[in-house]
């Protein structure tokens, strides 16, 4: 079953139970990807541009939420954290830090890389294989560890 498919599937399911929070978000997920889909002028997108619109719709709650949180703004952390929650039934397993360091450690020894100059090689090697199972700054940080 597709992202697009299980949107859906679970849209119909909240309606039916009026979950009002979840149909909402699943809503929104729907409306960023067909308009990424429009944007890029195809009719629908691959599984790995669906992960990474919902991944962008991920990353931009948790930004909202740290805003929310240091403005003391408790009524919009409650919201944005139970949209969390659903947008992340969606994402595929994320990676432990023991997984992610092994692969980080895997992928510097693949490229060869000695220094934080070696740091664009990295990343672009390592990103296509963690997207959508990690978050790129702890990627990045986590990298930038290991070459210092």
């Amino acid at each position: 079953m597709t992202l697009l498919e299980r949107l859906n599937h679970d849209m119909k399911e909240a309606m039916k139970k009026k979950d009002k929070p979840a149909l909402n978000v699943i809503r929104m997920v729907k409306a960023s990807i067909q308009n990424e889909a429009i944007k890029q002028g195809k009719p629908q997108l691959t599984e790995d541009e669906e992960l990474s619109v919902l991944s962008r719709e991920l990353k931009q709650r948790n930004d909202s939420l740290h805003e929310f949180q240091d403005a003391g703004r408790d009524d919009l952390v409650e919201k944005t954290d139970e949209e969390i929650k659903i947008l992340q039934k969606y994402m595929p397993e994320q990676l432990s830090d023991d997984e992610l360091a092994t692969l980080v450690e895997e992928t510097i020894k693949a490229v060869g890389a000695e220094s934080k100059n070696d740091m664009g090689k990295v990343m672009g090697a390592l990103m296509p294989k963690v997207k959508g199972k990690a978050d790129g700054s702890k990627v990045n940080k986590l990298v930038m560890k290991h070459l210092s």
